[in-house]
């Protein structure tokens, strides 16, 4: 059985949010709950919220599965939507601020 999470245009750039996530991939949800609480990146913080979701979702789907034993079998980060922003800068110039988004979705299966 597998259980879902994703969040959708996350303020957070794709690369800070995969650093994150290549790291807990294969892991056990109860196991990848704890390094994450651990972990310095800001990115951390999101999956951290999106794997409880997923664990949520799994124990209302079935109520006697274990969902830290579960394995956190796919978790990718997508490319979300870009809000360009102007910056005003000296002489009539001006500089464009690009503020990326991302996508990120976890996927828990049991063994």
């Amino acid at each position: 059985m597998d259980s879902k999470a994703k969040v959708k245009y996350s303020r957070m750039t794709p690369r800070k949010a995969r650093r994150v996530v290549d790291l807990i991939r294969g892991k056990k949800a109860g196991e990848a709950l704890l390094s994450l609480r651990f972990m310095p990146y800001r990115g951390a913080r999101l999956v951290e919220k999106i794997l409880k979701s997923a664990m949520s979702n799994a124990e209302n789907k079935n109520a006697n599965v274990d969902s830290e034993a579960m394995i956190i079998s796919k978790a990718f980060v997508d490319h979300g939507s870009v809000m360009k922003r102007v910056e005003q800068r000296s002489m009539g110039r001006a500089n464009v601020i690009k503020k990326k988004s991302c996508h990120v979705t976890l996927i828990l299966t049991e063994k």
